[in-house]
């Protein structure tokens, strides 16, 4: 069974529990036990120290009597919960606040120096008691001579239900956090283990080509941001995808037709379909299917230039003015044949640019084709140069049938045709605007369109200025 992230927390939850209590009934236990046994034997040391030097010390020199000082002791003991007793200095048992200690009594075995360095032992002082006890003494010191000792017994297990009494404490406190992190556990999982769960659902939804499932997911955090590239990133891929069958579908197509054209007349010459006074005719037909198969695959190979590492430039600083000129000089019997005039608004005699000049020459080349191809007889095409903010802006206008508005994101692609142009123009490749917008971006420049059907179209683009010519 695979193991989820939700399993994981919940298996982390319990064994933070686990652990938690083990914690708590053996470290803690231990340690609150030795803190309460090195509190209680301190406090019942300064007891015995004062009971020593005051009521015990009255009773040797015979400032008290014995029936005074067991009074005395009998209320100090109740107040510390303890037994006191006056020991002789050979184990006698002098005082006893204990009714079952008869005084007069002995320690058997009874010997001081067993105690070592400390001042208390723990254990059932000399087999005296039947239980573990804690005993703390001070001697009795008169005149520099030890007469007996004052010792203070004391249970250790009135100290363990102290002890479990505090563990109570730390495992109600222990059930309030794991009830707590239960709580945070709730949360985690709705906040973030099931916004996680949609997000993997519709990664496999993806994997498997099914880019149409979304994930609601709107929260204003990390998660909610993911959720949303994702979604971004799903209808970029399906859009990608159908852009990759409409581009295969048009290299097809574009691909089919002069072949299956070229291969028709070519056997129709061979078999003698056509007489061979027309064969010249046909000829001239294949050539021409000919050169539109080798323009498009000019295109293709111009635009693979254009990677993603880029282009190799020849930047250099030329005059735009002049160079639009030029190409618009090359155009000069296309537009006689449909009447068409050029209006040239230029900033200035001259105003240069740096870029490559070549390609600069083919951007422009394709845009006033294109502007040619689709406007009307005996209209105009103006191209004009603005200087404004280190750029030279450079627009190419037509009065012609203009580009429909679902159409104008489009024209970019590889391939892709209105269905107005490829009703005027059956030369087109659909890769002309493609070759100019990957030039134009790999100057770092931008180019944007503005069109509108049966008004016209109007291409912008910029290129840096700079202020004199390169020298040669």
């Amino acid at each position: 069974m695979k193991r989820t992230l939700y399993l994981k927390l919940l298996l982390g939850y319990v064994v933070f529990g686990i652990l938690a209590f083990l914690t708590i009934a053996t470290f803690t236990s231990h340690q609150t036990l030795n803190y309460i046994e090195k509190n209680t034997i301190s406090g019942m040391y300064r007891e015995s120290n004062l009971l020593a030097s005051s009521y015990a010390s009255n009773y040797y020199m015979g400032s008290m009597t014995l029936e005074d000082i067991t009074s005395q002791l009998r209320s100090v003991s109740t107040y510390l919960n303890a037994e006191i007793w006056l020991i002789g200095g050979k184990g006698n048992i002098l005082i006893s606040t204990n009714n079952d200690s008869v005084p007069g009594g002995n320690v058997k075995d009874f010997d001081i120096a067993s105690f070592g360095t400390k001042y208390y032992q723990k254990g059932t002082f000399f087999n005296t008691f039947s239980e573990t006890t804690i005993s703390v003494f001070s001697p009795v010191t008169i005149n520099y001579k030890v007469r007996g000792y004052l010792v203070i017994h004391k249970p250790v297990s009135g100290l363990m239900h102290f002890k479990d009494g505090f563990l109570n404490i730390s495992y109600l406190t222990l059930a309030i956090i794991f009830l707590c992190a239960f709580v945070m556990l709730g949360l985690f999982s709705f906040t973030v283990y099931l916004p996680i769960r949609k997000i993997t659902q519709a990664a496999r939804e993806y994997s498997e080509g099914n880019f149409d499932t979304k994930i609601n997911i709107h929260s204003n955090d990390e998660i909610g941001y993911l959720a949303g590239s994702i979604n971004y990133m799903a209808t970029e891929l399906s859009t990608l995808e159908e852009d990759q069958r409409k581009f295969i579908a048009n290299v097809s197509h574009d691909f089919r037709s002069p072949l299956t054209s070229i291969k028709g007349y070519i056997e129709a010459i061979m078999d003698g379909t056509i007489p061979h006074e027309m064969q010249d005719k046909y000829l001239n037909i294949i050539l021409f299917e000919t050169e539109r198969l080798n323009k498009l695959t000019q295109g293709m190979l111009e635009l693979n230039k254009y990677g993603a590492k880029g282009s190799m430039m020849d930047i250099s600083s030329f005059d735009i003015n002049n160079t639009i000129k030029l190409v618009v000089q090359s155009f000069e019997g296309t537009c006689k044949k449909k009447r068409i005039s050029f209006e040239l608004i230029l900033t200035g005699q001259t105003s240069y640019v740096s870029a490559d000049m070549s390609k600069i020459q083919q951007v422009l080349y394709n845009l006033i084709d294109n502007a040619i191809k689709f406007s009307h007889p005996d209209s105009s095409i103006t191209i004009e140069t603005t200087e404004k903010n280190d750029k030279v802006f450079i627009s190419v206008k037509d009065t012609g049938i203009g580009i429909p508005k679902d159409s104008l994101k489009k024209i970019w692609e590889r391939f892709y045709k209105t269905d107005l142009s490829r009703g005027k123009d059956k030369r087109g490749t659909g890769l002309g605007l493609a070759i100019v917008r990957e030039i134009i971006s790999a100057h770092n420049e931008n180019i944007n369109v503005i069109s509108t059907e049966d008004v016209g179209t109007e291409f912008i683009f910029t290129l840096p200025l700079t202020r004199q010519e390169n020298p040669l």
